[in-house]
């Protein structure tokens, strides 16, 4: 198993608790950017700087990815795509993307698009709060204990 983090617009919050569930369950984790993310030093994590380019990152992990891995991501393409190779992913908030809701969740996502794309709504979603930090923890840690 391995955990990959579509890591352009992971949290630092969330790279904390991945940094730290990497280290207690041993681990390899792999942020994926199209620039330099600093990493703690570690045997379990690292890091890959892809070039620049639209989809870059979220294509060399789905290449990448296996059935069985974990991928964080609040990309919802992405996350179809690992679902569909065996993947789980989870998004920063803690939600689980899997076979159960992903198509649904695309549908919405898409939606969601073309309502702001025709200016009917505006905004994305509120800031990361502390309670997304938790749910998100515990989501890794559920997948984490089932997947051991």
């Amino acid at each position: 198993m391995h955990i990959w983090v579509d890591g352009d617009a992971c949290p630092n919050s969330v790279k904390d608790v991945l940094f730290r569930a990497a280290e207690r369950v041993q681990l390899p984790l792999t942020l994926v950017a199209n620039q330099f993310i600093k990493v703690p030093a570690s045997n379990f994590i690292n890091s890959i700087v892809v070039g620049a380019g639209f989809d870059v990152a979220d294509n060399y992990i789905v290449e990448h990815v296996k059935a069985g891995d974990i991928v964080i991501t609040a990309d919802i393409p992405l996350a179809a795509d690992i679902v569909e190779r065996g993947a789980h992913g989870i998004n920063p908030r803690g939600t689980l993307y899997n076979k159960q809701n992903i198509k649904q969740t695309l549908g919405m996502r898409n939606f969601m698009e073309e309502m702001r794309s025709n200016g009917q709504i505006s905004g994305g979603p509120p800031p990361l709060d502390a309670k997304d930090k938790q749910l998100f923890a515990n989501t890794l840690d559920r997948l984490l204990a089932k997947a051991r």
